[in-house]
């Protein structure tokens, strides 16, 4: 029986029509002295003491970037804000997952999860980045996350207190 519809198209069996192959998290790892809840607060709690706002940030050094109710903000000096992400899952002190987009709308965002555990030499922070299919350019955007998140966490650990940390 022919189909319903005249305008129905039969598979090709093309394989390049395919829809893409979806990009692997960004999944960065480091080590910070100290209990999981102490490296729990650090990281969301006194964020804007280690966060790189000169480079990673939407209104530069000057702002302020905190984990505020269910959302992630940056806060300019003259008051501005910006959302970079809202925060899903809640799980002090060994997880929180929360849409991500500093710097753009909520429109499209990527998926953040840190999580928290002990370790024989303190806690194990571990970031992983997905999402980027919605991306302009999604290999370009995972690209950069990938380049961008070992300074980031580096920065962080230093601020921890993390011995041999590199500077980045």
């Amino acid at each position: 029986m022919n189909s319903l519809f005249s305008h129905a198209q039969e598979p090709s069996g093309n394989d390049d029509e395919a829809a893409p192959e979806p990009l692997d998290p960004v999944v960065n790892t480091v080590i910070v002295p100290g209990s999981v809840a102490h490296a729990f607060a650090g990281f969301t709690d006194h964020t804007h003491l280690w966060w790189p706002l000169e480079s990673h940030g939407v209104y530069g050094a000057g702002s302020y970037v905190e984990f505020e109710e269910n959302l992630i903000l940056e806060t300019a000096d003259d008051g501005r804000t910006t959302i970079w992400g809202t925060l899903d899952d809640w799980q002090p002190p060994l997880s929180f997952h929360a849409t991500w987009h500093p710097g753009t709308t909520a429109l499209w965002s990527t998926e953040l999860l840190v999580a928290f555990r002990a370790v024989a030499d303190g806690t194990e922070v571990r970031v992983f980045h997905e999402g980027w299919e919605g991306a302009e350019d999604p290999a370009g955007t995972r690209a950069k996350y990938a380049s961008d998140w070992p300074g980031i966490l580096a920065r962080y650990a230093r601020f921890m207190g993390a011995p041999g940390t590199p500077a980045s």
